[in-house]
């Protein structure tokens, strides 16, 4: 189902590299012994920290520019040593690492800390300051702020420990020599740490957004959040109460805090998937699953936040489950465009739609020989690289050290739209059908050619489903696409599927292949003493959710104009209304005709027509009233664009879908 684009290969980009700098150490033409080469980190610059061990007994830090395709030697110990996280900072004039030290053998007796914690300046002096010496494992992580300063005298270190909670350093820097930038005062580093976090079971770093999300278990489990501003001033800005099962987490668990070869939890304890993945425009879900207690299901929960809600998900298993194989069943959750996708190998594929979330039909749910998702390797080495910023997402393979770029492939939805599969009846192959549709219209809808392939399919297909109109579903969603980018409110206010307005079986149907429990949440609380960004935009989809839930039908429909239709059809004479409905529509055709100066395509009216023109331009004025009045945050010359905009698109939607379907021999 996805598609995979290589990004990075460890052996290609890196060992290769360090194949020949060792041959050179040693002196020989070719060096071919094992190099045990380990991704450590991947930082927010796109920067690959690894380390490997050679044949002079050393171990090495280098670094691989995501951008030149450069690797550049950071640091050398003098003995082979176990690095377990390391972070760089922006200047790349220190590097915190933390080693896992030997404990056993002849230094059992010694008494020696499991976890030694370092901050070394690799430029130009190598001093090195020990920062913790504890029996409990360590995540060091820098600070990145998006300054453009050239010169930058301080650098800030979060260290995360199994012990449950987040210390940050702030390293002071200064000039020695006039040149070299140096550590001022290293040995007042302690005395800088400021504990930022206290207690948690689970934490997550994002290191594009500069935020720890974690969780603390008290009486129940509290989801927070601490922001990182470019200052390094920081705050807890969010607080979601979630209702948990007590054993979730037996130890702590780290999630996106550098890659290890081996797990938080312990080897014989069930692991956890627990992850969040946000979106620019203030979307958030938080996603788990369950220990299993029945072998043969599976639970997995979504919490939508921006939609202050949470949907659970029961998934028979079968049967044939061995208990060995069952204790690992945890699902891999995947954000891919407004979707995200639960994969379990071998089991089911579930696409969740987390915007229109009314109906189970606009989701995707597969199984069988279809949940082959196109990776090579177990899920559970798979690591997600999301970044809220950007429209694409990677995939880090642990066991082979390869990043993919994934994205959806059109041909795997193309082939659902299409087939008549013996093996689904005709009923329950329209809910796939429909979510697919709609995926690749609204998620991959700016390719022609690929709409082109949609609308034959539609001419072939007219009168095949009873379940749901596909013409309207083609425009609907084509339409759709305008708005989900603008801003996510405008989900419940916008024209989004013909089957909101029918009485129809397709979620009774999906239902039945996932049954689904929603809960409505009602208890975000986001905090920051001055929102901006997405803080702002998640504050006002959850408010915005609550007031439109308790709004009776506040989705616009055709209808919303009849009254207002009748009324216009019966006036005789020219008005400054009709004059104002024949603005918009002058607004909306010099639009159309804009987009088809470069096409031979007939013209919109054969002749002058009237009523189209008024209908046009009502349109506009209905849709422009519902948008001011249920979402004034946006404002009206913005809600103005994107409605002339919206109706120029429907007009020239209906005018391109007549026109192709006209022209083939059996419409």
């Amino acid at each position: 189902m996805l598609k995979l684009n290589p990004k990075f290969d460890l052996h290609g980009d890196v060992v290769c590299d360090i194949l020949r700098k060792e041959a050179s150490v040693c002196r020989l033409k070719e060096y071919s012994e094992a190099v045990d080469t380990c991704i450590l980190n991947i930082e927010r610059d796109g920067c690959i920290l690894y380390s490997w061990k050679g044949a002079t007994g050393t171990t090495r830090i280098g670094k691989y520019d995501s951008n030149t395709k450069q690797n550049k030697l950071l640091y050398t110990f003098d003995k082979q040593v176990c690095v377990s996280s390391c972070s760089l900072n922006k200047e790349e004039t220190l590097l915190a690492v933390s080693l896992a030290q030997n404990t056993r053998g002849e230094e059992r007796l010694k008494p020696i800390s499991k976890c030694l914690t370092l901050l070394i300046e690799i430029h130009p002096i190598n001093n090195t300051k020990v920062l913790k010496a504890v029996d409990c494992r360590v995540k060091v992580q820098f600070l990145h702020s998006e300054t453009d300063r050239r010169s930058v005298l301080e650098s800030h270190l979060l260290l995360l420990t199994e012990d449950g909670y987040a210390d940050l350093y702030h390293v002071l820097l200064t000039r020695h020599e006039g040149y070299r930038v140096v550590m001022a005062n290293p040995e007042r580093l302690s005395k800088t740490a400021e504990r930022i976090v206290e207690d948690f079971c689970w934490v997550q770093w994002d290191g594009h957004t500069q935020r720890v999300y974690y969780l603390t278990h008290n009486d129940k489990f509290m989801m927070r959040c601490v922001q990182f501003y470019p200052n390094y001033n920081c705050e807890t800005v969010l607080e979601l109460p979630l209702e948990l099962p007590a054993n979730l987490f037996h130890t702590v668990k780290f999630v996106n805090l550098g890659f290890d070869h081996y797990h938080m939890a312990r080897p014989e304890q069930e692991l956890v998937r627990f992850e969040v993945f946000t979106d620019k425009i203030g979307s958030m879900c938080v996603c788990y699953s369950q220990p299993l207690e029945d072998k043969h299901e599976l639970i997995y929960t979504v919490v939508l936040v921006h939609k202050d809600c949470r949907k659970t998900f029961r998934v028979s298993l079968g049967s044939d489950q061995s208990p060995q194989k069952a204790a690992c069943l945890h699902p891999l959750f995947i954000p891919i465009g407004y979707h995200i996708l639960v994969y379990l190998q071998d089991n089911f594929l579930h696409c969740i739609n987390t915007r229109q979330q009314e109906m189970l039909c606009h989701s995707l749910f597969l199984s069988g020989v279809d949940v082959d998702l196109g990776l090579q390797c177990q899920s559970a080495n798979i690591t997600v690289l999301h970044a809220e910023e950007e429209s694409s997402l990677s995939l880090l393979d642990l066991a082979s050290g390869r990043i993919h770029t994934a994205e959806i492939n059109p041909a795997f939805l193309l082939q659902l739209l299409r087939s008549d599969t013996p093996r689904c009846p005709s009923s329950k192959a329209d809910p796939q059908r429909l979510a697919a549709l709609h995926w690749l219209l609204v998620y991959m809808g700016n390719d022609p050619n690929l709409e082109l392939k949609i609308i034959e399919w539609l001419c072939d297909n007219v009168y095949a489903f009873e379940s749901f109109d596909q013409i309207q579903e083609f425009i609907l969603a084509s339409l759709y696409r305008i708005s989900y980018e603008k801003s996510l409110s405008l989900d419940k206010v916008m024209p989004y599927s013909s089957v909101l307005d029918k009485k129809t079986q397709l979620s009774s149907i999906a239902l039945q292949q996932c049954p689904c429990r929603v809960t409505v949440m009602l208890f975000v609380h986001v905090q920051a003493r001055s929102l901006q960004g997405f803080w702002a935009e998640l504050q006002w989809n959850t408010e915005r959710t609550k007031y439109l839930d308790a709004v009776p039908n506040p989705r616009y429909r055709t209808s919303h104009i009849q009254a207002d239709w009748d009324k216009l059809s019966s006036e005789r004479r020219q008005s400054s209304h009709m004059n104002h409905i024949e603005e918009n529509t002058k607004k909306v055709l010099s639009m159309v005709d804009t987009w088809c100066l470069d096409k031979k395509l007939v013209p919109l009216f054969q002749e002058e027509d009237h009523q189209q023109r008024a209908l046009i331009g009502l349109t506009v004025d209905k849709l422009r009233e519902h948008l001011n009045r249920h979402l004034p945050r946006l404002g009206k010359k913005k809600i103005d664009s994107l409605v002339v905009n919206y109706v120029a698109k429907l007009v020239a939607k209906v005018k391109k879908f007549l026109i192709l379907g006209a022209g083939r021999k059996d419409p």
